[in-house]
């Protein structure tokens, strides 16, 4: 197994991740986690999240561990704008080093934050 996954946005919904995935039970292995430093925005004309530094902030997530097979899948579904950043959240065993798929700054809608 490679490295948790925080999920932040559309993937936190059970239905979503089951579907994507291929896994309906996956939702049971979700941890909850917090990102210190980030805020979640919307990415740029969509109705989709991603995150941009900000050391005010924090976002509320999950961590997933998933094998080689689901996360290709779920990259997929991320697609191209998002990038695979590694990133150190807080869960409630302490402080877990996970990864992120997180779209490039310029593709940051800054002004719009997420609700």
């Amino acid at each position: 197994m490679s490295a948790p996954l925080f999920l932040y946005g559309t993937l936190l919904d059970p239905d979503v991740l089951a579907r994507v995935s291929g896994e309906p039970g996956l939702v049971r292995r979700l941890a909850p986690a917090r990102l210190a430093g980030w805020r979640r925005v919307f990415l740029r004309g969509t109705p989709y999240p991603t995150l941009i530094g900000d050391a005010d902030e924090a976002v509320d997530g999950a961590v997933l561990r998933v094998g080689p097979a689901i996360l290709a899948r779920l990259a997929t579904y991320e697609g191209r704008d998002y990038v695979l950043t590694p990133v150190t959240v807080t869960t409630a065993r302490g402080a877990v080093r996970a990864r992120a798929w997180i779209a490039s700054v310029w593709r940051a809608e800054v002004a719009r934050g997420w609700p």
